[in-house]
Parts: structure tokens; C-alpha cells; sequence
């Protein structure tokens, strides 16, 4: 028997499948909901009620249409997901924050705002990631809809790991280190040739004679330091070799800037006098805060590295 309710759940899947189908769908599923209904009103069940619990049981119209068209109803199903998903971890951890440290540095130095360099990094990490996402997933889409083949290879069981290892080096903490510490080293070269005053002079913070050693030395402990980070997270833990490189990447850094510090050598003899503040005493108090921030966070850190180290090799 027909009803109003059948005519509108068979209108609401014929709307979604091929036209040249859609009689033949709509004979057969009309017989399907009939024989359904007939045996559950054979059990006793009125007619109205066997009808509602037919349609309820074969489900929402648009999914019921997808499997007699062969449709996915995804955007991106399970043969295709896994490469998606690695391409994506692969891209999103890495490209967004080299552009973002890259763009920061030219805002800083070319377009002469340093003010700025920080929120255009950022926006520029953001309109990466936002095109990544977006065109990545577009291109598998496509590829799910038309079939197109990846042509990976096949898995075995020769692709386990040895046994599981845990990360204790996460690789937020690692990409927020090697972001501070390019900005670190974009800081230098920035700071001798930008204007830092108001008066538009350009007038080096550090002293530039510091440019024959000390600076170009800071400048690779910096870069060695990068190094120590993608060293721990391949390691995937802090090991004692690692500390033992942190610790004499710490004192290289530490040491040197603390001399420089406490004889004055530091900061630009024209910058300090440019300054009344300073010259009146001020730099002693700039030279002893420092001095203790460059101890503690140095301390911090090697203790911070050992601890992991010991806890990793228990």
C-alpha cells in the first residue's frame, strides 16, 4: 500500500540519483518498503506504525541514495586518508613556520618596521597553513573522486618499529625553540644597520667592533643550537650526549656575554651616550639584570635537559 509518507521518502532519494535510474530504484525499493511493511503487519503491528519503523530502519533518504548510486559520502575516504593525513603533519609543521620567521625577518629588516615584523610573521604562518590545508586537501578530493591510483607500496610487517618509543621531545617545543632562536640571529645583523632612535640615525646597539669575534662567534653557538634541536627530536629524547652538548653550547654562549657584560663591552659606546639614563649609571643595572638572566636561564636549561636525560634513561 502506498502512502503519502512512502511517495516522500522515495521522492527525497530519487532527487539524488541518476535520472536513467530512478524508475527502476523507485520500483524497486517501493516493493522493498511494501514487503517490509506486509511483515510486520503480519506480526501484528498496524499498518501506519510497520510504515514509520520501514523508513526509520533504512535510514536517511541521502545515504540510502548514495548506495544505490555507488556515491562516498566523504571527502576524503580510507585508502586515501593515511597519505593525506602524513603529507599534511609534514607540511603544517614545518612550512607555516619558515615563512612566518622568514616574512618576520624582511618586514624587520627591508621594510624597516620591526614593530610590525612579529604580527606579519604570524599572519603570514596563518595564509600558509589556511593554502596548505586547503589546497592539499582539494587535490586528494579530486583524486578520491576520479580513482586515481597512489601507487604506494604496498605495507608489510617489516614497516613495525623495533617497539614502541615514546616522544618526550614534542615538536611544538621544538619548532617555538628554533623560531626564538632565528630570531635571535636575525637580531644581530638587524640591530647594526636598522634605525633605533628617534632621530632616524642608524646607530648600532652592540658594540661593532664586537663584529671581528665575539658576534660572528655568538652567531654559531646560535646556529649550533638549532642543530642540538633537530638532534633531540630525531633522538626523540634528551640523551646524556645531547646534555653534555647543550651544556657547552650554554657556557660558549654564557660565558663570553657575561665578560663582555660586566667590562662594559657589550652595547655601543655612541648608543650609551645617546642615552642619558644610561650613561648615568643605568647601564651598570642593564649589565647586572642581564647578567642574571643569562645565569638563570642557562642553569634552567641544562638542569631542565639533565633531568629529562635521567628520566629517559630509567
Amino acid at each position: 500500500m502506498t502512502t503519502s509518507l512512502t511517495d516522500r521518502y522515495l521522492a527525497a532519494t530519487l532527487r539524488s540519483v541518476p535520472t536513467g535510474r530512478r524508475a527502476e530504484i523507485a520500483d524497486e525499493l517501493r516493493a522493498s518498503i511494501a514487503d517490509m511493511v506486509d511483515g510486520r503487519t503480519a506480526a501484528g503491528l498496524d499498518a501506519t506504525t510497520a510504515e514509520r519503523e520501514v523508513l526509520t530502519e533504512l535510514g536517511n533518504p541521502a545515504q540510502l541514495a548514495a548506495r544505490y548510486s555507488d556515491r562516498r559520502l566523504q571527502l576524503i575516504g580510507p585508502e586515501y586518508y593515511p597519505a593525506w593525513q602524513r603529507l599534511m603533519i609534514v607540511l603544517l609543521s614545518t612550512v607555516p613556520a619558515v615563512v612566518g620567521v622568514l616574512m618576520g625577518v624582511l618586514e624587520a629588516t627591508t621594510a624597516e618596521n620591526p614593530a610590525g615584523a612579529v604580527g606579519e610573521g604570524i599572519g603570514a604562518a596563518f595564509n600558509v597553513a589556511v593554502h596548505i590545508g586547503f589546497w592539499v586537501t582539494l587535490v586528494f578530493a579530486a583524486m578520491e573522486r576520479f580513482g586515481t591510483p597512489l601507487h604506494l607500496p604496498e605495507w608489510t610487517v617489516d614497516q613495525l618499529p623495533e617497539e614502541p618509543v615514546e616522544r618526550d621531545v614534542s615538536l611544538t617545543d621544538v619548532v617555538a625553540s628554533i623560531v626564538f632562536l632565528v630570531l635571535f640571529i636575525a637580531f644581530l645583523p638587524w640591530q647594526q644597520f636598522q634605525r633605533v632612535i628617534g632621530d632616524g640615525d642608524r646607530l648600532p646597539i652592540l658594540d661593532p667592533a664586537l663584529w671581528t669575534f665575539w658576534l660572528p662567534v655568538f652567531l654559531v653557538i646560535l646556529v649550533a643550537s638549532i642543530g642540538l634541536e633537530f638532534a633531540k627530536y630525531r633522538a626523540r629524547r634528551w640523551t646524556w650526549p645531547l646534555v653534555g652538548v647543550n651544556v657547552l653550547l650554554n657556557l660558549g654562549f654564557a660565558v663570553p656575554a657575561i665578560w663582555l657584560l660586566q667590562d662594559e663591552r657589550l652595547l655601543n659606546p655612541e648608543f650609551v651616550d645617546r642615552f642619558a639614563w644610561l650613561r648615568d649609571g643605568g647601564l651598570a643595572t642593564v649589565s647586572r639584570i642581564s647578567i642574571v638572566v643569562i645565569v638563570v636561564i642557562a642553569i634552567w636549561d641544562v638542569a631542565d635537559s639533565a633531568v629529562k636525560a635521567y628520566r629517559a634513561g630509567r
